[in-house]
């Protein structure tokens, strides 16, 4: 079998290099600011899906509202839970995550809903999930090998986005709409 290791020494010479760069090291293959710009645009995306799951759960009414809002809320929180993980990818690569509210709608990539109807609350989400799956799927391509630790984080919060995808058309096929 062949050797594929650098050799110790060398490995700890290079550690010790631009030992102000933290988990950034050679190995990394991506263009960094351009991983944080993407992941920027990530986190607004989520930041707006938060907002927007949140609202529908607070404005949900109706004979089936109760179940549906619960369902709102649950992927809000989810949603917090991936912006939370991009958030901290982008400060482990040296980033500084954008929570600034000016120009947050135009950086995501899904949209908010003022929708008042339970329905139209439901297909808005299903087509914010649906932005969500085709962003993501984008990103994980374009990363390939060359950032593999935010590429994994993506494709976890992808399979999430994946499940909050089905629970609406799950909605919308026990209505007949």
């Amino acid at each position: 079998m062949a050797d594929f290791l650098t050799d110790v020494e060398t490995l700890r010479e290079r550690a010790r290099a631009n030992i102000e760069q933290g988990p950034i090291t050679s190995a990394y293959g991506a263009d960094r600011e351009r991983v944080i710009a993407v992941l920027n645009e990530a986190l607004a995306t989520e930041l707006v899906c938060i907002l927007r799951y949140k609202r529908h759960y607070y404005t949900a009414t109706g004979l089936n509202a109760g179940p549906v809002a619960a369902e709102f809320l649950q992927h809000a929180n989810e949603e917090q839970m991936h912006a939370d993980q991009i958030a901290l990818r982008i400060t482990q690569l040296q980033g500084e995550p954008n929570f600034d509210p000016e120009g947050l709608a135009t950086r995501s990539h899904a949209e908010y809903d003022a929708s008042l109807d339970l329905l139209d609350m439901v297909r808005e989400d299903l087509v914010a999930e649906r932005v969500a799956i085709e962003s993501y799927s984008e990103m994980i391509a374009w990363l390939g090998s060359n950032d593999s630790t935010t590429r994994r984080m993506l494709e976890d919060i992808l399979a999430m986005e994946e499940e909050h995808a089905n629970d609406p058309l799950g909605i919308l096929e026990t209505t007949g709409r």
